[in-house]
């Protein structure tokens, strides 16, 4: 019986690791998102944190990156940027893998 509890214990611990490395990548991917949507918008550097900070913000508001996707597209479109839906979740998707390869860099 040991052994299936030892077992049971290494599932449960590598199941909060994973989802503790989601959640890091996640909020990663939106600090990089929301300084790249910041530099379009020609933002000052200290405007630029803070804005990276509200997108990271952004995605506790519900499930999913809905939240984070509207939040960058309005943004931009109210800045007078010329930008869509789907330039917004390709930067998203290209910055989501560099955030990841940054902290597996990390471990």
């Amino acid at each position: 019986m040991t052994s299936f509890s030892d077992r049971e214990r290494a599932e449960e611990a590598k199941f909060a690791h994973d989802e503790e490395m989601d959640f890091r990548i996640h909020a990663r991917r939106n600090r990089m998102v929301g300084t790249w949507a910041a530099e379009r918008m020609g933002l000052s550097p200290a405007e630029t944190e803070a804005y990276a900070k509200s997108v990271v913000q952004a995605d506790f508001e519900e499930a999913g990156d809905e939240d984070v996707v509207r939040k960058l597209l309005g943004d931009l479109i109210s800045a007078g940027v010329d930008a869509d839906e789907g330039e917004v979740r390709a930067a998203m998707k290209a910055k989501e893998i560099e955030a990841r390869r940054s902290l597996i860099g990390e471990a």
